[in-house]
């Protein structure tokens, strides 16, 4: 019995090791991390290393991705620092994490943070092949500045960002269109220009001469008041508030802005995309341009009497569902409407994919 056990075991160590991708070391510190942080480090794989010095704690983990799903766990040295490194290489772009110290969630102090989750969570990036459409380049830059717009419905006044193109400020006699950018569940206002880098992406495709200039604005989309997986209990009227009669007319008022359907789009992620589409249902009028990535779809009947409508954009990761995205277009196409869809290669429901969307929808808006 012993020579056919002997060839098990040795079968399973083979297929075991079959196609297991053996660890590069060349790992660099992460383009995140805080000023003078070493860790975490990523290599030219994917592959994510961490070390953290808690000598007093029995356990660390890192939980990785939106809600911290997936892990990996470090193992203590005798001087009380704690490493490890992911089982596989991580897909490509921005992700979010976090540290579980005794069962205690927090961030690491050698990586920057990022709102998501519904809290400040440390972020990672792993270079992507394509990254060049959204780094920071020697071209002309936009600004982004922080605004308060009083709000009546909330009793209070509100924060937004607006990113303005190069050349707004030295050309005062000209007005541009709006995109209206709405954020996730768990992420705010910041998400966009931080994790999601748009103002960059602007930036290149403007200097690249793939678009016209226009405005993007972002603000809290009052998404996390409700808990995850509970978006049916979610109420568009007070955000819908917010944005059409409160936002729009300030940003109309205050900045040099053309202020008609047909020069105004509202587009959003995941569940941003929810409320796009949403508010877009509602009023049908006040948007000519639509978007919703990884949010959601349109159908015919939806968008039938829009009679403002000139473009609807769909899309989403190849590891989510694409061919709902796919048939979604197929069928608006067949019923007239100019629809477009857009698969993020090798992407599931993270920035990357967003990023790449923003790249693919805004050079199809205001023509």
């Amino acid at each position: 019995m012993k020579q056919p056990i002997v060839l098990f075991f040795l079968c399973l160590n083979f297929l075991w090791s079959f196609g297991q991708e053996d660890v590069l070391e060349d790992f660099q510190s992460s383009e995140l991390n805080q000023p003078g942080k070493q860790f975490p480090m990523v290599n030219s794989q994917g592959y994510v290393r961490f070390k953290v010095n808690a000598p007093a704690a029995d356990s660390v983990s890192v939980s990785l991705g939106l809600g911290g799903s997936g892990g990996t766990t470090l193992t203590k040295n005798n001087e009380g620092f704690w490493t490890g490194t992911t089982a596989g290489p991580m897909d490509e772009g921005f992700h979010y994490y976090h540290l579980t110290v005794d069962g205690g969630t927090f961030n690491d102090p050698g990586a920057n943070n990022y709102y998501g989750s519904t809290r400040w969570e440390s972020g990672i990036e792993i270079p992507a092949h394509d990254e060049e459409f959204y780094a920071l380049k020697e071209v002309p830059h936009g600004a982004v500045q922080q605004i308060l717009f009083p709000s009546p419905s909330t009793e209070t006044s509100r924060r937004a960002f607006v990113y303005t193109p190069p050349g707004y400020q030295k050309d005062t006699d000209k007005e541009y269109p709006v995109l209206y950018l709405q954020h996730g569940w768990g992420e705010d206002e910041t998400a966009w220009m931080n994790q999601g880098r748009a103002n960059l992406i602007m930036d290149n495709l403007i200097a690249e001469g793939k678009i016209d200039p226009f405005i993007i604005v972002t603000t809290y989309g009052m998404t996390n008041e409700i808990k995850w997986g509970g978006i049916r209990d979610f109420d568009i009227k007070h955000f819908q508030t917010v944005l059409t009669e409160e936002l729009i007319p300030y940003i109309d008022s205050n900045f040099r802005t053309l202020a008609h359907p047909g020069n105004r789009a509202m587009a959003g992620l995941s569940m941003g995309g929810m409320e796009t589409r949403m508010i877009t249902m509602n009023k049908p009028s006040l948007f000519a341009y639509y978007g919703l990535l990884s949010g959601g779809t349109y159908s015919p009947e939806d968008v039938k009497e829009h009679d403002e409508l000139k473009l609807v954009f769909l899309s989403a990761g190849s590891k989510e569902n694409p061919d709902r995205v796919k048939n979604a277009v197929s069928e608006l196409k067949n019923a007239g409407v100019n629809a477009v869809s857009y698969v993020s290669e090798g992407t599931a429901h993270e920035f990357l994919t967003w990023r790449r969307s923003l790249r693919e929808l805004a050079p199809l808006l205001f023509n």
